[in-house]
């Protein structure tokens, strides 16, 4: 959401910051929060602080790309000191007591307690109802969000729909399989769909869910839960958007919003709290300009995925250093302001993934490759169809991954598609069994309730 009123932000933060404590679950704790929700404006301020929580560091700006890019066979991570703490998730050997992790439990969890007192508290405010029914969409899409990372990464998380008042309510929580949140996502998200609008007329509101990220979303939840036909009938329902013609004009801050774009967090760069550190992550020439030395780069075996005559791929891909090959330039070439203060959005959901996700929810058939060569096309590469070499799943896995690398989605891809040790196998980093992150420690030590996921 383009935040222009900064000072609901700042209020936000002032009234709405969260413990650190994931079993407190409560970014109010005893801050008065019965005498402040009370008017259509508190509920605007509180749903802005459920937008801020997904720029948090253990969100968009840092875990996830962690968690869910580096993770994959897409990018490599070379680094040591503090860096080191990143590099082990590229060769899965975290541990429970690993900040990144830890830092996306309580972050997601911090935009799912937000969420929480803004589902709750809505009915309860006089509020008209058309902007009431907005707001509780766009809280059960944000709530349904930070719910599917968790579930991707942890697996096994508490499902936590009402505010927690207390330390000791916390620690009472247990966890749920991964399919009773995805259950719980795709009732959110139903609902989400029937209250949300298809568009805003303000630019100001651009950022907020829409009724179209709520179908995309949920197509993608549904894919997850393996109902091919809910998923197909929720992704056909999103409307109004379109490719972009040119790959290369999906990607810098001109391009934000535009006819592809379904949801994106936004960012802010030279505001001094806005901006992001992705940018600089991914970007060799930024990286090589500040002392931390080699960040993200690509995988040669990522470089190597896309076909001749891709236009995917000098758009997505630039330059080598003497170490590794390449790096990615989606997020931005050069960073107009400090180190890790870059304006760039990140792209959550775009009409690319849609299509793609239509063809694995149609499954082989013409219409299919249809949905496929739609994406094939704009990338200036022939059709494909039966007939090509490969089987469905992985003709489509190809294209998801040279179509969307880098944003996020090929870890949970690879185990969707259930091939995550397989491919991790063939570039040299099997997952030894760790195809879910560890449990923080902490919040281990906190709850006697929880169990360990398997191989940590």
């Amino acid at each position: 959401m383009k935040l222009n009123k900064l000072y609901l932000f700042f209020i936000t933060l002032g009234l709405l910051s969260c413990s650190e404590e994931f079993t407190e679950l409560s970014p109010i704790s005893q801050r008065n929060a019965g005498s402040f929700y009370r008017t259509a404006s508190d509920m605007q301020v509180g749903l802005n602080a459920v937008y801020s929580s997904l720029k948090s560091n253990g969100c968009y700006s840092q875990s996830l790309w962690i968690l869910q890019e580096l993770r994959s066979d897409n990018t490599q991570w070379s680094g040591s000191g503090l860096a080191e703490e990143i590099t082990v998730f590229d060769v899965f050997n975290e541990i429970p007591t690993s900040p990144i992790a830890s830092d996306a439990w309580i972050d997601l969890y911090q935009g799912v307690s937000r969420a929480n007192i803004v589902i709750n508290r809505i009915e309860k405010i006089d509020v008209d109802p058309a902007l009431k029914n907005q707001i509780l969409g766009e809280s059960l899409f944000l709530r349904s969000l930070f719910y599917y990372n968790l579930a991707v990464a942890f697996g096994n998380v508490p499902l936590v729909l009402t505010e927690t008042a207390s330390v000791k309510e916390g620690q009472n929580h247990t966890q749920v399989s991964a399919s009773v949140i995805y259950a719980q996502i795709s009732e959110d998200l139903v609902l989400a769909e029937q209250y949300l609008p298809n568009s805003y007329s303000s630019s100001s509101d651009l950022g907020r869910a829409t009724k179209g990220a709520a179908s995309a979303l949920l197509g993608k939840i549904y894919l997850t839960m393996g109902d091919k036909s809910k998923a197909k009938t929720a992704l056909e329902n999103v409307s109004g958007y379109s490719l972009v013609s040119d790959y290369n004009n999906l990607w810098g801050e001109e391009n934000e919003y535009n006819s592809e774009s379904i949801f994106e967090v936004d960012y802010k760069g030279g505001l001094g709290n806005q901006g992001q550190s992705f940018t600089n992550q991914f970007n060799g020439i930024l990286a090589e300009a500040v002392t931390s030395g080699l960040r993200n780069y690509p995988e040669r075996d990522l470089i190597a995925a896309y076909e001749t005559g891709d236009k995917r791929l000098s758009a997505s891909i630039e330059g080598t250093t003497s170490e590794v090959e390449g790096w990615t330039i989606k997020f931005g070439k050069t960073n107009s302001f400090a180190d890790n203060d870059a304006g760039t959005n990140f792209p959550v959901l775009r009409y690319a993934d849609v299509l793609l996700m239509l063809a694995e929810a149609t499954g082989e058939s013409a219409e299919a490759y249809g949905y496929i060569n739609q994406v094939r096309s704009r990338a200036g590469l022939a059709a494909i169809d039966a007939s090509t070499p490969g089987s469905f799943n992985e003709k489509l896995l190809h294209e998801r991954r040279v179509e969307l690398a880098f944003e996020n989605h090929r870890w949970a891809d690879l185990l969707r598609f259930n091939v995550a040790d397989a491919k991790m196998t063939a570039i040299g980093k099997p997952t030894r069994g760790k195809l879910l992150y560890p449990i923080p420690q902490r919040e281990m030590n906190l709850n006697s309730n929880f169990t360990q996921n398997p191989g940590h």
